[in-house]
């Protein structure tokens, strides 16, 4: 039999039926997901799901997460949970990969814990996260810079001036650009000090971690009390309004990632003694 530890996702309050929100919901490496209790009586949960105890020691867990494809997998699963249980309760998400020998060491972290996920649980009530991306859109296709550099030689310039002239065009597009980038952070920045509840800043996106055009220059996060949010998106969409260059993303609602703050966890788990 294979030797399993237990890959905890999240600190939660129990609440009434709990356990339905996790039927059919698969865990890391498909395992089914449990809720293990702080103890009898006891306020607190962790969903847990038991997983080979090879992929998870220090020196395979090293490996694997320099592996895209496993990390996106993982990651999924990881979300698919935290989702199902975010739609019944408040969650305290826990850091990708967060394992333990067994639910007997996830229950003894729950009680020794219990302020901490506690107060953390009772700030997060009632909210939940939205991320804000800010791009500065690509500068014209070269083709476009081609056509103008055509067009000004028709219109009498030298090849050489038509081309600096469409050349000085588009770096003062792009600064333009730039500088509207930095007015819609600004806008979205004061949006979040009237309506959040918290501000997180996270690493702009660059490579394989960027989606659709353009260069990812905001990537922030909000924790929104659930009747804001949808007053929070509109604002903030509207604060490129009129700006040249710029996109916004808005995303969500998330559990929220950003704003869980729980105490280190065991990992690896499996190269300790029982």
């Amino acid at each position: 039999m294979t030797e399993a530890v237990a890959y905890a996702y999240a600190v939660l309050r129990a609440v009434e039926d709990l356990e339905a929100a996790l039927d059919g919901v698969e865990g890391v490496a498909g395992t089914p997901v449990r809720l293990v209790p702080e103890g009898a009586g006891r306020a607190l949960s962790a969903a847990v799901s038991s997983v080979p105890a090879h992929d998870f020691r220090e020196d395979a867990l090293r490996r694997h997460l320099e592996d895209l494809d496993w990390l996106e997998t993982v990651a999924r699963a990881h979300h698919t949970v935290i989702e199902a249980l975010a739609a019944r309760t408040t969650v305290l998400p826990l850091r990708l990969a967060t394992v333990y020998l067994d639910d007997g060491r996830v229950g003894a972290m729950l009680r020794e814990e219990t302020d901490a996920f506690s107060r953390a649980l009772e700030r997060l009530a009632g909210h939940l996260e939205w991320g804000v991306k800010i791009y500065v859109e690509p500068p014209p296709d070269p083709q476009v810079a081609d056509a103008a550099v055509v067009a000004d030689t028709a219109d009498g310039l030298s090849p050489g001036r038509a081309y600096l002239r469409a050349r000085r065009s588009q770096r003062h597009s792009r600064d333009e650009s730039y500088r509207a980038a930095r007015q819609t952070a600004e806008r979205v920045e004061a949006i979040g000090r009237a309506m959040a509840a918290g501000h997180a800043r996270h690493r702009v996106q660059q490579g394989e971690l960027a989606a659709g055009a353009g260069e990812n220059v905001v990537n922030d996060a909000y924790l929104l009390p659930r009747e804001a949010a949808a007053e929070f998106r509109s604002r903030v969409l509207d604060t490129a309004q009129g700006l040249p260059g710029v996109r916004i993303d808005v995303t969500g609602p998330w559990a929220p990632y950003s704003f869980a703050t729980p105490p280190g966890a065991e990992t690896p788990a499996t190269d300790r003694a029982p």
